[in-house]
């Protein structure tokens, strides 16, 4: 991973998913370039990653919530923001995730409301928990985390959640810009991580639940021109550009980072 020492000395940040993935490489890059951090996350594992970036020499502080629930992500706000000071000046929005893969006609009513739950709604609560204290400062950036899966197989209640993450982005990045506030997103591919420790939902249990997920695979590599997954390291990086202040003049943008796919 390239550093950029002092990027974001200064800063208040605030990284919702933090505990593994795509969260934790954020929080990991921001805090080595000098933001304060607060890690959202309903996994307890969120405490160890702070602990360790506090031994590494950085300010940083977990924080457990449910943010598929409008009071978990206003606690979660709310503690975040007395934590950094009073000041939050940025926002990285990265929980979501596909709990299962497979053709839409297999999907129960309870399990399409639970994708929609877990990939929409922490965005949308945790944006209008944090709006006011934007609001106040007259300034700040919301990064949220999208996906080109809005355009993919076997996961039509997490594409509609994602496309709705998209709407968020370019309908509040209009309502937010005469306050000064940025609001943009990235729309990651496929990517390459560890081991989950603590897992999305049910790993596929029987041949044909195996194969709908290879599918997923299989057109995630077609898709990208660079026929292969990405890594945490690419997709932090677009992240950070997104949040720092060398894309002063970027709003209401979606960008892709999935070699090509644009989703």
């Amino acid at each position: 991973m390239t550093h950029f020492p002092g990027r974001f000395a200064g800063k208040k940040a605030v990284i919702t998913g933090a505990a593994q993935g795509i969260g934790e490489c954020v929080a990991r890059r921001m805090a080595a370039e000098g933001a304060e951090v607060a890690l959202v996350d309903r996994a307890e594992l969120v405490h160890e990653v702070a602990t360790e970036l506090v031994e590494g020499g950085a300010t940083a502080y977990g924080i457990t919530a449910d943010l598929e629930q409008y009071t978990g992500a206003e606690a979660a706000v709310t503690e975040a923001h007395r934590a950094l000071g009073g000041r939050i000046d940025i926002l990285v929005n990265n929980v979501g995730g596909t709990i299962w893969a497979k053709p839409y006609e297999h999907y129960t009513p309870e399990q399409i409301q639970a994708e929609v739950q877990r990939s929409l709604f922490p965005t949308l609560w945790t944006c209008r928990a944090a709006l006011p204290h934007l609001i106040a400062r007259r300034a700040g950036t919301v990064v949220n985390v999208s996906s080109v899966a809005t355009r993919g197989v076997n996961r039509v209640p997490y594409a509609a959640a994602k496309g709705g993450v998209n709407g968020i982005t370019s309908a509040l990045a209009l309502e937010a810009a005469p306050y000064g506030i940025r609001v943009v997103a990235t729309a990651p591919g496929g990517t390459d991580a560890p081991p989950r420790r603590v897992a999305r939902g049910p790993a596929a249990t029987d041949a044909q639940e195996r194969a709908w997920y290879q599918q997923i695979v299989d057109q995630t590599v077609e898709f990208s021109l660079l026929k292969r997954y990405g890594t945490l390291d690419e997709q932090a990086a677009a992240i950070c550009f997104l949040a720092s202040d060398e894309a002063s003049y970027i709003t209401a943008s979606v960008l892709p980072v999935a070699g090509g796919d644009q989703g």
